[in-house]
């Protein structure tokens, strides 16, 4: 869960999750840990700094980062209506 438990960025954490698992394949059958750490690591590197996102705007995140002149995406988050309760 993130650090707000906002259940929308825990999404966008999933989706991260993701992508690493299947277009980098790191759930791959790789046995010994230190090596499949050292898989983890690399492919977060080319994902932060080599791997351009449609939703920054075709920046990778490190350059979305260290720009401030776009904005990145934000997501509606829905708000519960707490004036209907049902009442049973």
């Amino acid at each position: 869960m993130t650090e707000k438990y906002d259940p929308y960025e825990n999404a966008i954490a999933e989706r991260i999750n993701g992508i690493l698992k299947q277009e980098f394949d790191i759930a791959g059958n790789i046995e010994k840990i230190e090596l499949k750490k050292q898989v983890i690591k690399n492919v977060i590197e080319i994902y932060n700094d080599r791997r351009p996102h449609l939703s920054n705007h075709m920046l990778t995140p490190k350059q979305m980062h260290q720009q401030n002149k776009l904005k990145r995406k934000q997501y509606k988050s829905k708000k519960l209506n707490n004036d209907l309760i049902v009442q049973l």
